[in-house]
């Protein structure tokens, strides 16, 4: 069964490729956490329409990557501890459900893909540092394909969909530059061996103890900038 991917759909209108590029903009920092959307200005960087920016907006806001308040208008949202703990618990548990389930349901070629993936990712000289661990969004994430690999529309629509771009800010801004990517390479390592094993419980187990790692240390992270 082909399942959809709520994160990959076709760039048509010019509203979709605002969207894309201001999703992709917003996650890797490039327009900063809590800066406030300027209707005029972005359309004038973007070259388009109000009615066509406004439109991404509303998809960008769909993402939870922007708020709008009354009487205040629109912001990017702020990376914060509190926001983390929430998501990251939500993706502890909903991960390590996928995780358990990619060990029964991805088929073997699935599997092996992703092995090649790992592999190509330990070849980066960055991770070999161990300064960082940058994945590529979609296809390239080891996180994105054992969602998939779970073959749960429901659970690939929140993780993959609903909820990714959000996670993603929080993991490239804080995340991937860390002292603790060896670590986390290994963890996935770890992780696709029992999936492999077709060991679901392990699989889970391993899922949610390296998030909750990553949690703690993101968490770190926004205490110093806070201090």
């Amino acid at each position: 069964m082909n399942y959809k991917n709520p994160a990959r759909q076709a760039v048509v209108t010019t509203a979709d490729k605002i969207f894309e590029t201001m999703q992709h903009e917003i996650v890797e920092g490039e327009i900063l956490a809590g800066s406030k959307i300027s209707e005029p200005e972005l359309a004038k960087k973007y070259q388009v329409s109000r009615s066509t920016l406004r439109e991404a907006l509303n998809r960008l806001e769909k993402c939870h990557l922007i708020e709008r308040k009354a009487n205040v208008g629109s912001r990017v949202v702020e990376c914060t501890t509190k926001g983390l703990l929430e998501i990251y618990i939500v993706r502890e548990a909903l991960e390590g459900m996928a995780c358990r389930l990619a060990a029964s349901q991805m088929k073997d070629d699935e599997i092996k893909e992703l092995q090649t993936i790992l592999a190509v990712h330990g070849q980066e000289k960055q991770l070999q540092d161990g300064i960082a661990y940058y994945q590529e969004e979609g296809d390239l994430d080891f996180h994105y394909r054992v969602i998939q690999g779970s073959n749960n529309q429901q659970l690939i629509n929140i993780l993959c969909g609903e909820l990714y771009h959000l996670v993603r800010m929080y993991r490239c801004q804080f995340g991937m530059n860390s002292p603790r990517a060896s670590r986390a390479y290994g963890e996935h390592k770890a992780i696709l061996h029992a999936i492999a094993d077709r060991d679901g419980e392990l699989a889970e187990m391993l899922m949610r103890r390296h998030i909750a790692a990553s949690r703690k240390n993101i968490e770190r992270k926004l205490e110093q900038e806070s201090e």
